[in-house]
């Protein structure tokens, strides 16, 4: 079940409402983490970085770190791009609403037919397997959403599908990546490459 662009998303949406995005850019041990808060009316007010390991069990503490550094009570949702950040570092969606207070959403791009395969090929020891599935398997199912005619996969905790859809939409002022999620990678890739050449 999906719903499509809802124009008035937008209007509801106060212009002045903002989301931190969460994006990364990763090679070798380390996956460099941008935030970006974005306003609703297409602003950009502030950025927050990070670090989680790759291959690690480290990304919704380095996410919730973010959010505590980052120390803005102006934000009213969080976006993270996908679920498993850099190399299935799965990312606990309920941890991360109940540690930071704000609704979450994890937005990807592709269909999929999930990850337990590729998470049972990517690592030997059966430990590492199982707790990767734990987290993976505790979060909430994918719903698909079509946005400016592209299609996108939303998992949400601490917010109700009809909001979490207007949140997207009124993110989203065009193509089928929301804007705090946007700014968030390009800054992430910014950042990783500068943090590599100095």
């Amino acid at each position: 079940m999906w719903r499509t662009r809802d124009p008035a998303a937008t209007e509801r949406m106060k212009t002045g409402v903002r989301a931190l995005g969460i994006a990364e850019s990763y090679r070798g041990s380390s996956s460099t983490l941008g935030g970006a808060v974005v306003r609703a009316s297409r602003v950009v007010d502030g950025f927050v970085f990070g670090r989680c390991t790759v291959g690690g069990s480290d990304a919704t503490a380095a996410v919730v770190e973010m959010v505590d550094r980052l120390d803005r009570a102006d934000v009213r949702y969080l976006c993270c791009s996908g679920i498993a950040l850099a190399w299935f570092n799965v990312l606990d969606l309920y941890r991360l609403h109940d540690e930071t207070g704000l609704p979450v959403l994890s937005i990807s791009y592709e269909a999929s037919p999930g990850l337990e395969t590729a998470i049972r090929e990517a690592f030997d020891d059966p430990d590492t397997v199982a707790d990767r599935l734990a987290t993976y398997e505790a979060q909430p199912a994918r719903r698909r959403l079509t946005v400016n005619d592209e299609s996108v996969y939303v998992r949400s905790v601490g917010i109700d599908d009809g909001e979490a859809d207007d949140v997207i939409h009124a993110f989203t002022p065009e193509g089928g990546r929301p804007e705090p999620l946007r700014v968030a990678r390009l800054a992430a890739s910014a950042a990783d490459e500068f943090g590599r050449s100095a």
